[in-house]
C-alpha cells in the first residue's frame, strides 16, 4: 500500500479518468486536489503505478478533520484486492468515530458489510443514489433566462452559510456548518437573490466537484429556479474544464427529471451509495 503525492495525484487523476463514469467520484476529488483546493484526505493505492484500488481517508496529520464528518471514499477495478486492503493492511480505521463511505459502488455492499461485522462495526446504507453526469457542453438544455432574473444571479458567500446549513437535508448541526463553509469559500456556488439580495435558490459544489445543496425556498418554488441554477453551474464547470455529474437520491424523482431533462444522463448498470459506518 502507497500514499500518493502531487505528481503521482495527477498521474492517477489520468487513470481514473479512463475509468468514467464509474470512477467519477474518486476522480471528482483528485481533480480538485490537483487543482489547489483544500482538503482533509489522502490518497492510498495498493501498488503504483498499476494500482487496481484507489482509498481516499482521512488525513491523519490535518488539523480540520475533528471538526468535520470523516469521509471515506474509493474506486476499485478488483473486489479480491479490495477486500485485502480492507481486511488485511487497515486502509480503513473501522475504530474510529461514525464515519461514511461515500459513492461506492453498491455491488461492494456485500463485502462491506461482511468486513464491517467481523470487525464488530455496526453498519447501515445511508442513501441510494443515482449517478447522472454530462459528457459534453453539447448534451445541455438550457432555458431561456430574462435581464431580470439574470441579474439576480450570483454566488454565495460566508453570510449565507447558516442558511444552507438549516435547510440541507445532511445539515443543521456543527459539522454541517464547517463543510459548507469550506464549500462556499473554496469551490463555486450560484444561487438567485431576491429584491433584498437574499438567496432564495442556490446550488454548490462539493469538494469531490459533484453538484449538490441544490435548494429553492418553499414559497419561490415553481418559477424554473433549480433548471436556470443546474443549467448555469454546468456551463460554469465545463468551461473551467470540471466534471459535471450529481449524485440523486433514488426517492428524489423531482430533481432525477430535472437533470435528465436538461440533458443529463446516466449508466443504467451502475448505482452508487452511501454507507455508515459506527453510528
Amino acid at each position: 500500500m502507497k500514499v500518493l503525492h502531487t505528481a503521482e495525484l495527477q498521474i492517477a487523476e489520468g487513470v481514473l479518468q479512463k475509468h468514467l463514469p464509474k470512477s467519477y467520484k474518486v476522480y471528482g476529488f483528485l481533480h480538485g486536489i490537483n487543482r489547489n483546493k483544500p482538503t482533509t484526505l489522502e490518497v492510498v493505492v495498493d501498488t503504483w503505478p498499476d494500482f487496481k484500488v484507489v482509498i481516499f481517508r482521512p488525513d491523519p496529520r490535518n488539523r480540520q478533520v475533528p471538526q468535520l464528518k470523516k469521509k471515506v471514499t474509493y474506486y476499485s477495478m478488483d473486489e479480491h484486492i479490495l477486500r485485502k486492503m480492507l481486511t488485511e493492511e487497515d486502509a480503513v480505521d473501522w475504530t474510529t468515530t461514525s464515519f461514511l463511505i461515500g459513492g461506492l459502488d453498491f455491488s461492494h455492499a456485500p463485502l462491506l458489510k461482511e468486513v464491517s461485522s467481523k470487525r464488530g462495526v455496526n453498519n447501515r446504507c445511508f442513501t441510494l443514489v443515482h449517478l447522472l453526469y454530462l459528457p459534453d457542453s453539447s448534451h445541455l438544455l438550457t432555458p431561456n433566462v430574462d435581464s431580470g432574473l439574470e441579474s439576480r444571479i450570483s454566488s454565495l458567500n460566508l453570510s449565507h452559510v447558516d442558511l444552507v446549513n438549516k435547510t440541507w437535508k445532511f445539515g443543521g448541526d456543527e459539522q454541517g456548518y464547517n463543510n459548507i463553509k469550506n464549500l462556499i469559500s473554496n469551490f463555486p456556488s450560484c444561487c438567485i437573490s431576491d429584491g433584498q439580495g437574499q438567496p432564495v435558490s442556490w446550488i454548490l459544489v462539493y469538494d469531490y466537484c459533484a453538484m449538490g445543496m441544490l435548494y429553492t425556498l418553499p414559497e419561490h418554488r415553481g418559477k424554473g429556479y433549480a433548471k436556470v441554477l443546474v443549467s448555469t453551474m454546468a456551463r460554469r464547470l465545463h468551461a473551467e474544464g470540471c466534471p459535471v455529474y450529481c449524485f440523486i437520491e433514488e426517492d428524489n424523482e423531482v430533481s432525477y427529471r430535472l437533470f435528465k431533462n436538461l440533458g443529463f444522463t446516466e449508466d443504467h448498470s451502475y448505482r452508487a451509495a452511501w454507507f455508515e459506518f459506527n453510528f
